[in-house]
């Protein structure tokens, strides 16, 4: 396998799907080609400045910084549908609409969704 798309479609924060979705990603990284597709609820992640402290967790979207060669490709309709496209996004991220997503995700040897 030289390539794997880690799909995220939840919240960042309510459960350790995002966290494990992360570290899978950080881990596969030595080894192929990483994507982490962020979709649905998951773009949430992509939202820069988030404040987690209250929640007594780390801030997930600090973890992107650490990773700066794991490719980051957000949805743009559910940034749209989530009225989360004026936010300031984390610089490192790409957008891509639908059709794009979606060829990324097709185009991966393995997808693995969280």
């Amino acid at each position: 396998m030289k390539s794997v798309f880690y799909l995220l479609d939840t919240a960042p924060y309510g459960s350790e799907k995002a966290f494990g979705a992360l570290n899978a990603a950080a881990v596969s990284l030595c080894e192929m080609d990483v994507t982490l597709g962020l979709y649905r609820d998951g773009v949430y992640l992509a939202v820069a400045g988030q404040d987690s402290r209250k929640l007594g967790l780390p801030n997930l979207a600090d973890i992107l910084y650490a990773y700066g060669e794991l490719r980051v490709l957000v949805h743009e309709p559910s940034l749209m549908e989530r009225h989360l496209f004026g936010e300031i996004l984390i610089e490192t991220l790409e957008l891509a609409d639908e059709e794009e997503f979606f060829e990324a995700m097709e185009s991966s040897d393995c997808v693995i969704s969280f």
